[in-house]
């Protein structure tokens, strides 16, 4: 039987009413949401910041931890008549300074929460709500605390996020804090967990009336993950206690497996001066400090490395068949050829171990202009691009592309850098300087330990990494790669037995012999322009089996074995026995006063 037109619409309407029935039904019997929505005006979302995740050093130590802090928060809107004075009591400041931040609360947002008064202590948040303030709360929070005060360069610090960061990231919010630098700063998504939510119920005067629904529509925050660090913290301390007064870096790497044990830039700061209360203050004073605290030296600065490339400059002519171990060369106190390059005085003629030995420069010179000059290649260009691919491969001249923030690559300089400075009129002479690190060449402090890694490795290395271990995770697998460089394991066996000797037997590093250690050593002294020489050492031990590769850069120190030598001997013998048996070099090392008027004349 068919259905009138009239029929059809009134069944479509009540089908229509009904459909409309339960869903009103359903919205305010079964979802509660919009209850919650309704009454907005009568719940306070409180966010709950949870603890960053915590930093341990390689043995369990704590370098990074949380502890715990609030914000004192307001909504003008909700704002009524309170003791202003006992405010400004309780809180530690002066009353015009309540006022000003009243003002700029008002000027941000009228209705919503805005942070008046940061990072205050749990004993103030106590006092704080023994007393009725309408319009006011806390809202809990964590801060850093650095235990040992110490790698300040390495941890980085937290700060609170700009607007840009805001606009660019959802997740934060005016009055966040965001890991700035170093560790923080590059596994900031690990460390700081995730936001939770609770909803309070507040009177028309905004005080609290507990929590909405008995937290049924809470959401808890989730803790950042624990860090596990490759930095040893005590190995860290004798660093930087040995740099205090100094300008330059060490870096200690784990040869077998690339983790880096020390990272130590000096001039360096304490952490926890960028947190709390005082933190804008002691920042702005470590960046007017003329030595520059803040800036990481380790992996940022490029410096003339000086007779410690003479091991590079080695590698390469043994590869290149243009050297072999037993070959000698005259030195009379220098190269002779065009303008000449000196040298110092000793034994003559010399094979490659004793040129090792005696950081001979007129050898390396002679080496340098085989690799340039060698007639398989035609011309010098092509020469000096073979010669500088061979660098590349040992990890000078690029970023390692390390886990660790900020990393810059050095130089090693082109044919076509020639090209432009000469106009196309130069040969191997030109470039003479390039043989004993000097000239163009510019490499860091953590490339340096890299290459000196290589070598204890006899001809590879893993990427130079910060982070041993991540709560749950795997770390990347990029780190757990040996990379080999051009040059075959056979010749870094030379340059490692002339280091060993360097040390052992007779040569400019015999101040670094620790006994039973085997300690291999090279030292550098790079000229600078700009007043009295760098100091610099290059070193690993034990020879066999290699447990730490030491690099070690002191400006304006002088001659290698003067200042870098004894330093880097003291940082070997501490992590390989746990120890120091000679308490008078630290002394001494401590005590040595390096003027920097390049610095200290702003």
């Amino acid at each position: 039987m068919s259905l009138s037109r009239g029929q059809s619409l009134r069944i479509f309407v009540a089908l229509v009413a009904l459909v409309i029935a339960g869903r009103l039904f359903y919205l305010q019997i079964i979802d509660t949401r919009y209850k919650v929505y309704a009454k907005n005006n009568a719940l306070r979302p409180i966010v709950q910041n949870p603890p960053r995740g915590e930093i341990y050093d390689r043995n369990g130590l704590f370098l990074a931890q949380s502890r715990e802090a609030y914000d004192l928060m307001v909504i003008p809107r909700d704002v009524g008549p309170f003791d202003t004075l006992e405010m400004c009591r309780i809180i530690g400041v002066e009353k015009e300074e309540l006022i000003e931040q009243l003002r700029k609360a008002r000027a941000y947002a009228y209705r919503k929460p805005s942070v008046l008064f940061k990072l205050l202590d749990k004993e103030v948040k106590m006092k704080f709500e023994e007393h009725n303030f309408p319009g006011f709360y806390t809202q809990y929070r964590t801060v850093r605390s650095y235990p040992f005060h110490t790698a300040g360069n390495i941890l980085g610090y937290v700060g609170e996020v700009g607007d840009n960061t805001i606009r660019n990231n959802s997740y934060y919010k005016r009055g966040d804090y965001i890991g700035m630098t170093g560790i923080e700063s590059a596994y900031e998504e690990i460390l700081r967990g995730r936001k939770g939510v609770r909803m309070e119920l507040v009177d028309v005067h905004g005080m609290p009336k507990g929590s909405y629904a008995e937290g049924r529509f809470d959401t808890l925050a989730v803790p950042g993950v624990s860090i596990t660090s490759t930095i040893d913290a005590k190995l860290q301390l004798l660093g930087e206690e040995l740099m205090r007064g100094k300008v330059g870096s060490i870096v200690a790497i784990e040869p077998a497996t690339g983790e880096i044990l020390m990272m130590v830039s000096s001039p360096t700061y304490n952490p926890d001066e960028l947190i709390g209360r005082d933190r804008s203050r002691n920042y702005m004073k470590l960046l007017r400090d003329p030595r520059r605290p803040l800036y990481n030296r380790a992996v940022m600065a490029s410096y003339p490395p000086g007779s410690t490339f003479k091991l590079s400059t080695g590698l390469i002519g043994l590869q290149e068949g243009v050297l072999v171990p037993s070959q000698q060369y005259v030195c009379n106190m220098g190269y002779p050829v065009g303008r000449g390059v000196k040298c110092h005085s000793h034994a003559s003629p010399l094979d490659m171990y004793f040129s090792i030995q005696t950081s001979c420069n007129a050898y390396y010179c002679y080496v340098f202009r085989n690799i340039l000059d060698n007639k398989a290649y035609g011309d010098v260009r092509k020469g000096m691009e073979v010669w500088r691919d061979y660098l590349l491969s040992m990890g000078f001249g690029r970023r390692l592309d390390s886990d660790f923030s900020g990393e810059l690559k050095g130089n090693i300089p082109t044919p076509e850098f020639y090209d432009r400075i000469y106009n196309g009129r130069w040969n191997s002479l030109t470039a003479i300087s390039l043989s004993i690190g000097q000239g163009e060449v510019g490499v860091t402090p953590l490339q340096l330990a890299n290459f000196t890694a290589t070598i204890a490795n006899r001809g590879y290395y893993k990427i130079p990494h910060i982070i041993k271990s991540i709560e749950g995770r795997h770390i990347d697998p990029i780190f757990n790669e040996p990379h080999y460089t051009k040059v075959d394991s056979e010749h870094y066996k030379v340059v490692a037995e002339g280091m060993y000797r360097a040390v052992n037997v007779a040569g400019t590093a015999v101040g670094a012999a620790v006994p039973g250690l085997d300690i291999c050593g090279k030292t550098g002294t790079a000229q600078n322009g700009r007043g009295r020489d760098h100091s610099t050492f290059a070193s690993f031990a034990p020879y066999n089996d290699p447990k730490i590769a030491v690099s070690v850069y002191v400006e304006h120190g002088g001659f290698g074995a003067t200042v870098a030598m004894p330093i880097a001997s003291l940082v070997i013998e501490q992590y390989l026995t746990d120890t120091i048996t000679r308490p008078w070099l630290v002394e001494h090392v401590k005590q040595m006063n390096i003027p920097y008027p390049q610095y200290d004349k702003r």
